[in-house]
């Protein structure tokens, strides 16, 4: 064999030897591996602590019902007009006030709804709502 001559054993190699690429892969994996379990994840938080006190109950929604005719109902239970404000001052002096919905028949004239919701102003009750349905189609 001569020096300086060329035979097949003496081309260069045109591929990527990988053997380095996956013993540094592998020793990274193995790094990986030892140090995960170490890191912590969870966020550090001052949590409150909890109390053994009884939660305020909400007081039940009190449904005052105007019909056609310009009669009251209390939670369906017909009252006459006397009785409707001591029925207003008895909820408005629970120590949470319940919310009153009113539920008035489109018929009704607006002055026995605006007769109810004046009374409920003088007993105190601050949160009143109305209840409606939504239009068909």
């Amino acid at each position: 064999m001569a020096i300086g001559t060329q035979d097949d054993s003496d081309q260069m190699l045109s591929e990527i030897n990988m053997i380095p690429f996956i013993d540094v892969m592998l020793v990274l994996l193995i790094i990986f591996i030892i140090t995960v379990p170490v890191i912590n994840h969870a966020v550090k938080v001052d949590l409150p602590q909890a109390s053994h006190q009884k939660a305020i109950d909400k007081p039940e929604n009190v449904r005052l019902t105007v019909d056609a005719g310009g009669e009251y109902f209390w939670n369906d239970v017909p009252v006459a007009d006397a009785e409707l404000e001591q029925y207003l001052l008895s909820a408005a002096a629970q120590t949470t006030q319940p919310e009153l919905h009113i539920r008035a028949d489109k018929d009704v004239r607006y002055e026995r709804v605006a007769l109810a919701m004046a009374a409920a102003q003088r007993a105190g009750l601050s949160r009143i709502g109305f209840i409606t349905q939504p239009k068909a189609p």
